[in-house]
C-alpha cells in the first residue's frame, strides 16, 4: 500500500484501524444472508468471527474487504462511515484479506508474487533493489522462503505463509484472515497466527479471523463475535468465555434432538449384528499433499442411518470422494457385506453400493447427455437396457419417462440435457438412478444442499425409504438439523477422525458444536 495515498484530499493514516459494523444486511434474492448485523473490532486486537457453515461469515467480511455490497446498513472505518465498493477502495483504505484458497500465480517467483500484490507494478523493475527491499522485509517477519521458489514447488504450509506475507508487505491496518490454517499442521498454524497476534498487538494493524477451530479461538483472539443464521447472536471477550458457552451460541439452544429421533436409538440397536459398511483405519490424502482423512473408523448397521457432521474442510469431502472411488486410498480397509470394496463399478453392481454425491450435475452426471442417457448410466450394458450386445435405446427412452412422473421431475423431456435442468430436477433425477432395486449401502453428501423445500423433504423421505427398506445409509451433511432429523446415530468428524459418537436420540446440539470445533 502507498502509505501516502489521499482518502477525499487527506493523508491516508497508518496504523491499526476500528471496525464497526452497523445493522449490516445483504441479501441475494428472497435469501436474507445477513440481517442487522452490528460488530465493534477493536484497534490493534484480534477478533474472531465464529459460525456454522452460513452462517454468514464470508458474506459479512466480503462486505467489509469490498467484494459484496451490503443492502442495508453501514460500515465504519475510524467511527466514519465508509462505502466500500470494490477491493480497490477497501486496500486504500487500508483493508487487506487471506482467503481460505490460494490466489497465487503458480508460475511466478516468490519475489514476483510479492510484488504482484501491490497492483503498481512499475514498468521497469529495478530487481537488485526490489529483492534487497523484500529480503529486509521478510527479516521483519518469522517466516523464512526462498524468493526465486515457485509456489508450485511450495508446500501447502509454505504456500499459506507467501498469502499472508503478500498482505503484510502492504502493510495493512485490518488484515482480514478467512480459515488461514486450514491447511496447516498445528505447529505451523500456531507459527502464523502467533506472528498474526504480535502484529496487531504492536499497533500496526487489527485482525479479523474467520475460524472454525475454538482452541484458535481461545489462544489467540481478544474478542469473538459469533453468527448465526445471518444473525450477531453473541459477543464477548475470549477472556470471559469457554468453548462450550461457544458452541451454544453457535447451534443455539442445548435442546436435544427433535423429537422425531426419539423411537429410532432401539430401532438401529435392533439392526443386523453385522454391519453392512465397515469403514477400517482409512487415510485418505488431501489435494496439497497432507492427510485429510487420518485413521477413520466407522460401521454402519442395515435398517440404520449413521450421519457424520462437521464443519467444512475436515476430510468429509475427501472421505466421501475415497468411498465412492474418485480419490484414491493411501490406508485402511473398506468392506461392503463382509466383502473387500474398492468402488469399482462391478463391485457397485455386486454389492449393491449407490451414492448420492454433493453437486451431482459436477459428480454424477455427464451435462451434455440426455435425461435418458445420465439415468441410464448405471445399467446400460445390462438387461432390459441391453440384449446380446446391443444397447436398446428405447428401454432407455420408456424407463426414463416413468421415472420422470414417479419423481416428478421437470424437464421438457427425457431427451433434454440434464444441464438444462433446475439443481432439484437434477437431483431427483440422479434419486431415481441411484434408488433403483435393491441397494445394500447408500452413501450420500450434503444430498439437499441449496434445494428448495419440497426437494428437500422429498429426498429425505426417500432415504428413510432406504433405511427402512433394510439399506445402510452413511448420510455426510454439514446441517446439523437434518442430521437430527434423519440420523439414528451421529458421528463427528473433525481434521479427518471421528471424535466423537452419540445416539441421534440422545444428541445435544452444543455437544455436536463443542466437538465440531476441535472442543473436548
Amino acid at each position: 500500500m502507498n502509505e501516502n495515498a489521499a482518502i477525499g484530499g487527506l493523508p491516508t493514516p497508518t496504523g491499526a484501524l476500528a471496525l464497526d459494523t452497523y445493522d449490516l444486511g445483504m441479501r441475494f434474492g428472497s435469501f436474507q444472508a445477513l440481517q442487522g448485523v452490528s460488530m465493534k473490532v477493536a484497534p490493534g486486537t484480534v477478533h474472531a468471527l465464529l459460525g456454522e457453515n452460513g452462517a454468514g461469515k464470508s458474506t459479512l467480511v466480503k462486505c467489509v474487504a469490498g467484494f459484496q455490497r451490503p443492502t442495508s446498513g453501514s460500515i465504519l472505518i475510524d467511527g466514519r462511515e465508509q462505502a466500500i465498493p470494490n477491493p480497490v477502495v477497501a486496500r486504500t483504505l487500508g483493508i487487506g484479506m487471506v482467503y481460505q484458497h490460494f490466489t497465487l500465480a503458480p508460475g511466478m517467483t516468490v519475489a514476483e508474487n510479492l510484488l504482484l500484490a501491490g497492483g503498481k507494478t512499475p514498468a521497469i523493475i529495478d530487481w537488485k533493489q526490489q529483492r534487497a527491499d523484500l529480503a529486509a522485509f521478510l527479516k521483519t517477519t518469522p517466516f523464512q522462503l526462498d524468493l526465486d521458489a515457485r509456489p508450485q514447488e511450495l508446500a501447502a504450509g509454505e504456500k499459506q505463509k507467501l498469502e499472508l506475507l503478500k498482505q503484510l508487505y502492504l502493510k495493512p491496518r485490518l488484515l482480514i484472515l478467512d480459515e488461514p490454517t486450514s491447511v496447516l499442521t498445528p505447529q505451523e498454524a500456531d507459527e502464523v497466527l502467533g506472528h498474526v497476534r504480535e502484529f496487531a498487538r504492536s499497533g500496526q494493524c487489527t485482525v479479523l479471523i474467520i475460524t472454525h477451530k475454538f482452541r484458535e479461538v481461545m489462544a489467540y483472539a481478544d474478542d469473538v463475535t459469533v453468527l448465526r443464521r445471518g444473525q450477531a447472536v453473541h459477543h464477548c471477550a475470549v477472556a470471559g468465555t469457554t468453548p462450550a458457552l461457544l458452541a451454544q451460541a453457535m447451534v443455539g439452544d442445548s435442546t436435544a434432538a427433535s423429537e422425531s429421533t426419539a423411537g429410532r436409538a432401539a430401532d438401529a440397536t435392533n439392526a443386523a449384528a453385522t454391519a453392512s459398511l465397515v469403514v477400517n483405519g482409512l487415510k485418505v490424502m488431501g489435494d496439497r499433499g497432507a492427510l485429510a482423512v487420518q485413521d477413520l473408523s466407522l460401521a454402519v448397521a442395515a435398517g440404520e442411518i449413521l450421519g457424520v457432521a462437521g464443519v467444512s474442510g475436515n476430510g468429509q469431502r475427501e472421505l466421501v470422494e475415497a468411498l465412492v472411488g474418485q480419490r484414491a486410498r493411501t490406508g485402511g480397509s473398506v468392506q461392503v457385506q463382509g466383502q473387500p470394496y474398492a468402488a469399482r463399478r462391478e463391485e457397485n453392481h455386486a454389492l449393491k453400493v449407490r451414492s448420492l454425491p454433493e453437486e451431482p450435475l459436477r459428480n454424477a452426471c455427464v451435462g451434455d447427455l440426455s435425461v435418458a442417457e445420465n439415468m441410464a448410466l448405471r445399467d446400460f450394458d445390462r438387461p432390459p437396457l441391453c440384449s446380446a450386445g446391443r444397447l436398446r435405446f428405447g428401454h432407455w427412452r420408456s424407463r426414463a419417462r416413468a421415472w420422470i412422473t414417479d419423481y416428478g421431475i421437470k424437464t421438457q423431456g427425457e431427451n433434454a440435457p440434464i444441464r438444462s435442468l433446475s439443481g432439484g430436477n437434477v437431483q431427483r433425477a440422479v434419486l431415481a438412478r441411484e434408488l433403483h432395486g435393491d441397494i445394500h449401502v447408500l452413501i450420500a453428501a450434503n444430498p439437499v444442499f441449496g434445494l428448495d423445500f419440497a426437494a428437500v423433504k422429498e429426498i429425505h423421505t426417500r432415504l428413510r425409504g432406504v433405511r427402512d427398506q433394510g439399506g445402510a445409509v452413511l448420510l455426510i451433511s454439514e446441517d446439523l438439523d437434518e442430521l437430527l432429523e434423519l440420523a439414528d446415530r451421529i458421528v463427528v468428524m473433525s481434521e479427518g477422525r471421528i471424535v466423537f459418537e452419540t445416539p441421534a436420540a440422545q444428541a445435544e446440539r452444543h455437544v455436536l458444536g463443542a466437538h465440531m470445533g476441535g472442543g473436548h
